[in-house]
Formats: C-alpha cells, sequence, structure tokens
C-alpha cells in the first residue's frame, strides 16, 4: 500500500494550534506523508518564531501570502491559489480547520476536484447568519467528506442540516489538546512581574466591539469601573490601542494594566490564574470551561454552547451593566462550576489519526 499524503491547510493563529496536534498524531503513521499549507490569510510577526517553537509546529511548507482583503477577495485568492497547490501536491486528502475564510476557499477547491476532504471542529453553529464566520462553517460542512465534531451538539446540528450519520465522527476538541500538552509548560513570567493575586484577563478583538467607537469607548469605561475592585490585565491588539488615543479614553492605569500582546505560554499561565476571564473568543471559552475559569463572553451568541450548559461560560451580550454585575457576582460568591465537557480529554487528535488511517486501510488502492 503506498503512503498516504494528507495536505494540511491553516491560515490564521488558531488553526494552527488545531492543526498541531493532528500532525503529531498522524507523525508516528509509517504510512502518512504530511504536507502544511499556509494561506497566509493572517501574517502576524509574533505568530512566527515564538508560536512555532513554543507551539512545537513544523514551519509550513508552502505560505500562499495571500494577506488581508475583503472576504470575497480573500476567499477568491485563496482558491485559485490553493488550486495550483492541489494539483500540483495531489494530496489523498486535505484536513482544514474551524472557520476562517482559508476553512472554506479550500472546501470548496476540493470538492470540486473530488480530493477527499476532512473537517475538524465540524458542526459548531452560533445560529447567526450575521457572522461571516457562520457562512463559512454551514457551507464547509455540506461539502465535507469526514467531519470531526468536538461536542455533541455538533452532531446534533449536521443531522438537522441532512449530513449523512455515517460521515460524522464525534472526537473532542483538538485545542483542548494542545492545551494539555502544553499546561506543565506554562509561563509565568510576565505574570510575576505584574504581581498581581487577583485579577480579570480581558481579550477582545471582534470588530462588533473594538472597531465601534460607541462600544469600545462603553467596554472601556466599564472596565476602568470593573478596575476598582478588580485589577484588569488586558493584552491589547495594537490596533484596538490606536482606537483608544484616536477616542482619547482614559484607563485607570494603577489597575487597569494595557500590556503588549503575548505568546501562548504566557497567556496560558494568566488564564490559569485569573479570577474571571472577559473575553469574545470562541477558542477562550474553551480553554476557561477545561480550566474551570469563570468566563464572560461579550458577544450574544456563541458557537460553542457546551461551555455555557456544561462549562463556565456566561454570554453577558454588549449589556454593560450586565457585566458589571456578572463581575461583582464572582468576586462575591463562589463561581459556576463547570465540568469538562466529554473527550476534552487531550486525546481528539489521536482519535482522528485513528480514523483517517482506518479510512485509508479500507480503501480499495487502484492508482
Amino acid at each position: 500500500m503506498r503512503p498516504m499524503h494528507i495536505l494540511h491547510v491553516v491560515g490564521a493563529r488558531p488553526n494552527f494550534m488545531k492543526a498541531a496536534p493532528v500532525m503529531r498524531a498522524l507523525s508516528p503513521y509509517a504510512e502518512v506523508r504530511q504536507t502544511l499549507v499556509h494561506t497566509g490569510q493572517h501574517y502576524d510577526a509574533n505568530m512566527s518564531e515564538v508560536f512555532f517553537h513554543q507551539l512545537e509546529i513544523p514551519e509550513p511548507d508552502l505560505n500562499l501570502e495571500v494577506g488581508s482583503g475583503s472576504h470575497a477577495q480573500q476567499t477568491a485568492q485563496i482558491m485559485m491559489q490553493f488550486e495550483h497547490v492541489a494539483l500540483e501536491q495531489k494530496p489523498d486528502m486535505v484536513l482544514i480547520y474551524g472557520d476562517i475564510n482559508s476553512t472554506v476557499a479550500a472546501a470548496l477547491v476540493c470538492s470540486k476536484l473530488g480530493i477527499l476532504l476532512g473537517h475538524v471542529e465540524a458542526g459548531l453553529r452560533s445560529f447567526d447568519r450575521t457572522m461571516p464566520e457562520e457562512i463559512n462553517r454551514l457551507l464547509t460542512d455540506q461539502i465535507t467528506d469526514l467531519l470531526f465534531t468536538p461536542s455533541r451538539d455538533g452532531n446534533e446540528n449536521l443531522l438537522k442540516e441532512g449530513v449523512p450519520e455515517n460521515k460524522i465522527y464525534l472526537v473532542g476538541n483538538v485545542m483542548i489538546d494542545t492545551l494539555v500538552r502544553l499546561l506543565a509548560k506554562a509561563d509565568y513570567g510576565a505574570l510575576e512581574t505584574l504581581s498581581l493575586s487577583s485579577y480579570a484577563l480581558v481579550t477582545l478583538h471582534r470588530p462588533s466591539n473594538v472597531d465601534e467607537p460607541e462600544m469600545l469607548t462603553a467596554l472601556i469605561s466599564t472596565l476602568n469601573e470593573i478596575s476598582q475592585n478588580l485589577p484588569i490585565i488586558f493584552p491589547i491588539h495594537p490596533r484596538t490601542r490606536r482606537r483608544l488615543q484616536d477616542l482619547h479614553l482614559k484607563i485607570n492605569k494603577s489597575q487597569f494594566h494595557l500590556i503588549e500582546p503575548i505568546g501562548y505560554l504566557q497567556f496560558l499561565a494568566m488564564q490559569q490564574k485569573a479570577t474571571v476571564v472577559i473575553t469574545d473568543s470562541g477558542g477562550i471559552q474553551e480553554e476557561t470551561t477545561y480550566l474551570g475559569i469563570p468566563c464572560l463572553t461579550v458577544r450574544k451568541n456563541t458557537e460553542r454552547p457546551i461551555t455555557i450548559t456544561t462549562g463556565t461560560n456566561k454570554l453577558v451580550g454588549q449589556d454593560m451593566n450586565l457585566l458589571k454585575k456578572e463581575v461583582d457576582r464572582i468576586l462575591a460568591e463562589p463561581a459556576k462550576k463547570g465540568s469538562v465537557p466529554p473527550l476534552w480529554d487531550g486525546k481528539a487528535s489521536d482519535r482522528i489519526a485513528a480514523i483517517v488511517t482506518n479510512w485509508w486501510a479500507a480503501k480499495p488502492h487502484t492508482h
């Protein structure tokens, strides 16, 4: 039997964190050859050396360097460039991750070329079609051959959408695989420098929160209030920092610490010791659930409802009074005790590797 060639497509930082454990799980299989393609959808210098080093990810074999643009431009550019790669590389299977434009672009190309496609983190739904990611998720899952879901709700969503049951595999959460493996290496250096015994960790990046002047003003005002009772650490993106300056927003400097973006191992340490995490990130809702840290999500919906029903997450929407009230409640009484969802055990990628290689072994090899 000839080796199976698997091509992994990634395009942004969270994709790397999902692809890394899957690549590692597949590496012991002699019958598998792997190629990593980075579309370059998000380029972040911070992500390069430190990020690859911390996550022990191989450098991409190919970088398409697509860069930013409108959704249509970016998706079209990735499709055009990835089609060349797919025709040249002739992979037996392409694995795609998450819900970014690179994911749906690669899915469309593979579907039209008849290349077997696996989607890692399939079936997640926010039921909000104003979010570009939701469109990407819906389209990708309709044209994918093997759908790897992180939680039971993913299976239920796919079945309701008419996806055949024999394509769906509940494997658990590959993001948690990365967290479990690196937890022992969490870097407390930046945290020790701040020497805070209790704090709220804040991460905000969604345009609806940081690009709308009114919303950003309300958020900073509320965080200033919260910081009077609970110090805040906010690793802030340079673009958001510029917006604060443009809007002349003042912060309570003694208690409200705006810091430069930090690496994964530093951020993991900060999450682990936080009193509460305030975020609009999908992945952080999952990580806080695993770590048992209260999480308040500044969004009206989430595609990860298991973090609410089983985990430690609570949606506060864009209601700043509710955000403040929930922080006060966490400070006043024992926080919501969540539990870790089934199969979030650090072995999701091993399950994916077994399914993929079993599929290859069972396939009649005629070419």
